[in-house]
């Protein structure tokens, strides 16, 4: 007798809503677990967590200043993601695009009209995001190279390429010795709607929304979804896989690129330290958890940026490390999956045939 994992014909639109929720009230209950391992109460801790991410309006903008490098970087990784493209340089986008957006509010500023400089500076993080996509992309579909090791190492590139510069050659001479180039002008900074909260999340909101009708609603989210599932009748259907995996990729790279230039140009006004903090690795779990919709995408950023706020929220509170947020995360993780995996499949109990010993 044993246990196999069955692909099931059907999935239930009870379970893909269900599943998901009775997955999160167990990582709330393995979270608990740890908090009272660490000597704290779990439910003061939550309250903790939800009155830093949600007590305040000041408190629920700053999550939504988290949710938008999320949500940027998580659309991106769910399009690779779908093709079952292991795109984990979401990281190195994110830090190519706020490079390239930086370039552009501070050397092209004196000779472009004003109007012109925050969409070129947009226009050239999506470029550059796409192009430190597109290369693993191209190695992958022409070379057969293996994509996780290189997107995950071109994140290193990108991340100590950018230090160099806002380190050295674009290092601010009047900065005080503190690392980060000079504040942009005005002009490249992207217009805030309430707090810090920016432009770029409208913008990261209506790609959620066209990506979901892209899904759903075009031929090329048909092709991508069957070179996800299965390449070899992608092949028989005349699907051009090759072409479909770079194309997916430099849309995913672009919108990372987004991301990058979000946080130069929407947050920080310069290119400096800390422009890589972690998103693009924590977009590969929120994709996961938004089994790759790119609407419920919107929800699971929120909910993973009050993580991170909720994190400094209990560092003040209750003495407790801000990593804890990070560990959270990673406790949401593991039910989300093993919940997502028993949406598609079943457990199912084949008995083996006893073989009769040969008679002398």
């Amino acid at each position: 007798m044993r246990i196999v994992f069955e692909k099931r014909e059907s999935i239930s639109h009870w379970a893909v809503v269900l599943v998901p929720i009775i997955s999160f009230l167990v990582s709330l209950l393995f979270g608990a677990i740890l908090l009272l391992a660490s000597g704290v109460d779990p439910l003061v801790t939550y309250q903790a967590m939800a009155v830093g991410t949600f007590g305040s309006w000041h408190s629920f903008t700053e999550t939504l200043v988290k949710a938008t490098p999320l949500l940027f970087t998580s659309l991106g990784v769910a399009i690779a993601f779908r093709m079952k493209f292991w795109n984990i340089g979401a990281e190195g986008q994110l830090v190519w695009g706020g490079v390239a957006a930086a370039w552009v509010a501070l050397f092209w500023s004196k000779s472009l009209p004003g109007w012109t400089l925050l969409p070129l500076a947009l226009l050239m993080a999506c470029v550059a995001g796409a192009i430190w996509a597109g290369v693993p992309a191209a190695l992958k579909a022409y070379l057969n190279v293996d994509e996780t090791l290189t997107t995950l190492m071109l994140n290193y590139v990108a991340i100590l390429y950018a230090k160099n510069l806002y380190y050295g050659p674009w290092r601010d001479p009047e900065g005080m010795g503190f690392p980060g180039s000079a504040q942009f002008p005005a002009a490249a900074w992207l217009p805030r709607i309430t707090g810090r909260v920016h432009l770029g999340l409208i913008i990261a909101l209506i790609f959620a929304f066209l990506l979901w009708f892209a899904f759903n609603r075009t031929r090329w989210g048909f092709e991508t979804r069957i070179i996800g599932e299965n390449q070899t009748a992608a092949r028989y259907l005349g699907i051009n896989i090759k072409r479909n995996i770079v194309i997916a990729l430099l849309i995913s790279g672009a919108l990372s690129g987004l991301a990058g230039a979000g946080e130069t140009l929407g947050i920080a006004h310069r290119l400096q330290q800390g422009l890589s903090m972690g998103y693009g690795y924590t977009a590969i779990i929120i994709s996961w958890m938004s089994q790759l919709n790119p609407l419920a995408i919107i929800f699971v950023a929120v909910l993973m940026a009050s993580l991170l706020v909720g994190g400094d929220q209990i560092q003040i509170m209750m003495g407790l490390p801000a990593s804890v947020g990070v560990v959270l995360q990673g406790m949401i993780l593991i039910p989300m999956l093993a919940g997502g995996l028993f949406t598609e499949y079943r457990l199912r109990i084949v008995r083996t045939p006893k073989i009769e010993e040969a008679k002398a």
